[in-house]
């Protein structure tokens, strides 16, 4: 048994549930609200979470980036009972041969409980099943459970970045990286 299959049996594999519908669509627009502004305001202030939910996190931003950039996203639900415990998404880049997870958001009373691991673990699968050899996500710089999440489940930073999102507001990150294994089914 590899490594992967230990860990993964140590984690609950949350169930992820495609965002296809309109409904769904609203429905993870008011999700990302809720998230965004239980946990962001303290790491980043409250103006500039108002902005980036406005900009990135509504019902159009959501439509704007599945028709524009084939963003695809995901409800985390809960193993044992099915509730929503949060969202996720990204894109595949058949260029670089990689998965840009844009989001893995959890609701503030879930974290800690290895849902993130999940989720990676299903990015894992999909890198896989799609011949992509790596994953990768921007986190803030001071998203200090984030940063330990993703190092946890074998993300290395790659390089830092501050990016001018406009209205004087600043995203600044690290990029981190997983490899997918080359040993997997496929390659």
């Amino acid at each position: 048994m590899d490594e992967n299959t230990v860990r993964r049996r140590s984690i609950a594999i949350p169930r992820l549930q495609p965002v296809e519908t309109d409904a769904d669509i609203e429905r993870l627009a008011k999700l990302a609200h809720e998230i965004w502004f239980e946990y962001w305001p303290a790491h980043i202030g409250e103006a500039q979470t108002r902005y980036m939910v406005e900009r990135f996190q509504t019902a159009e931003a959501i439509r704007r980036d599945m028709a524009s950039s084939a963003y695809e996203y995901w409800f985390v639900l809960a193993p044992d009972d099915g509730r929503v415990v949060g969202y996720t998404g990204g894109h595949a880049e058949p260029k670089t041969g990689r998965f840009f997870i844009s989001k893995i958001y959890l609701r503030a009373c879930e974290r800690g409980r290895h849902f993130a691991s999940g989720v990676i673990a299903f990015y894992e699968d999909l890198c896989r099943e799609r011949g992509l050899r790596a994953m990768y996500l921007t986190v803030n710089k001071g998203n200090v459970l984030g940063i330990r999440a993703y190092k946890g489940n074998g993300f290395k930073v790659i390089d830092a970045v501050e990016t001018d999102i406009g209205q004087g507001f600043v995203m600044d990150d690290y990029i981190m990286e997983k490899r997918v294994d080359e040993g997997a089914p496929g390659w």
